[in-house]
């Protein structure tokens, strides 16, 4: 990584989205932690610009930047009004000549679709959940309970409520419907690990880095269907499971425990082909660590488990931005020269 350079060399263009049909106030909360990114970057010497994409015209908003002098920070989740078309973004910057932090656009696709992260972990011999895809509202031979059902191609626990652990067939059909007629698209039935959840943040290329894991501490909840992290958890200040759902960070772990977590998180981070940074969603049952899912530009706002985990390894906001950035700048025609 090019540690030597003066960051004052590498201009960034902080890429983020505000979709015209949001609400005021998440236009502003988008608005708010995109600037806070961008400050903390600059602080860390880097000449930061915001370019927000307000519409589907991505390269106008790009147009004016040279691709040769800038390195773009890829904090776009999607073009406005067209649904997940994070990887979309991402073919647009190849498209036009920008290097930019995070994964390529075909590991943003392949992430965007459980099944395919589920048959990639599969082929790399990693654990994860027994699953089926349903298209129609049928238990169709699922006989393991309890089980999750989730939307297969939403992320960020989009959909995902204490109703999605289910313990019975009717509940399980009763979900699939759910799932069917809300996001038309196929439910994935997972066997629900009941155990403890592990964030797992890495970082690197070539040589792959993983930061303190962060723990989903569950302790307070008594019943199975709200032992989980759920949308709410996320989104929803004041709701049961955002308010009852602690992080330890650093999670209670034995070294044992860390180096087996370690080396399953870099070989789904490796499988899925991410780049720069990634987390890694894990469960633990009886011993065995289970990849939940795989998050290439894995959220990193300041209140996020990999900011956290970063600030714990002795990195500031603004170091874990500079840092993802210059990981980037190896792929640069000018940069990556001088790595």
């Amino acid at each position: 990584m090019p540690l030597d350079i003066d960051p004052q060399e590498i201009p960034v263009l902080l890429l983020y989205n505000i979709d015209p049909s949001w609400t005021r106030d998440e236009k502003e909360e988008v608005s708010s932690i995109s600037s806070q990114l961008s400050q903390a970057i600059s602080a860390a010497g880097h000449p930061t610009t915001l370019v927000p994409v307000f519409n589907v015209n991505v390269p106008q908003a790009l147009y004016p930047y040279d691709p040769t002098a800038n390195i773009v920070f890829n904090w776009c989740e999607g073009i406005p009004g067209i649904a997940h078309s994070e990887a979309m973004v991402a073919r647009i910057l190849e498209s036009m000549g920008f290097t930019f932090t995070g994964a390529g656009s075909s590991a943003l696709a392949h992430a965007q679709d459980k099944c395919c992260v589920k048959h990639t972990l599969h082929r790399a011999n990693i654990p994860t959940p027994e699953w089926r895809l349903y298209k129609r509202a049928e238990a169709g031979r699922w006989n393991q309970f309890p089980a999750i059902v989730k939307a297969a191609n939403e992320h960020c626990s989009e959909g995902i409520t204490r109703e999605s652990v289910v313990t019975t067939e009717a509940e399980l059909i009763r979900q699939i419907r759910f799932v069917l007629a809300t996001y038309h698209q196929p439910a994935l039935v997972e066997d629900f690990i009941d155990g403890r959840e592990f964030h797992v943040s890495l970082w690197g290329n070539g040589h792959i880095a993983m930061l303190p894991p962060a723990e989903m501490d569950f302790s307070l909840f008594g019943d199975i269907h709200d032992r989980l992290c759920t949308y709410d958890s996320k989104c929803v200040p004041g709701s049961i499971h955002y308010e009852n759902i602690r992080t330890l960070l650093p999670s209670p772990l034995s070294q044992d425990e860390l180096q087996t977590l370690e080396h399953i998180a870099r070989d789904a981070y490796k499988a899925m082909g991410c780049r720069d940074y990634a987390r890694i969603d894990v469960r633990s049952r009886n011993g065995t660590f289970y990849v939940l899912d795989v998050n290439p530009n894995a959220d990193i706002s300041a209140d996020a488990s990999l900011a956290g985990a970063a600030e714990l390894a002795g990195y500031s906001y603004g170091e874990t931005g500079s840092r993802i950035v210059r990981l980037a700048a190896k792929r640069h025609p000018v940069w990556g020269q001088l790595a």
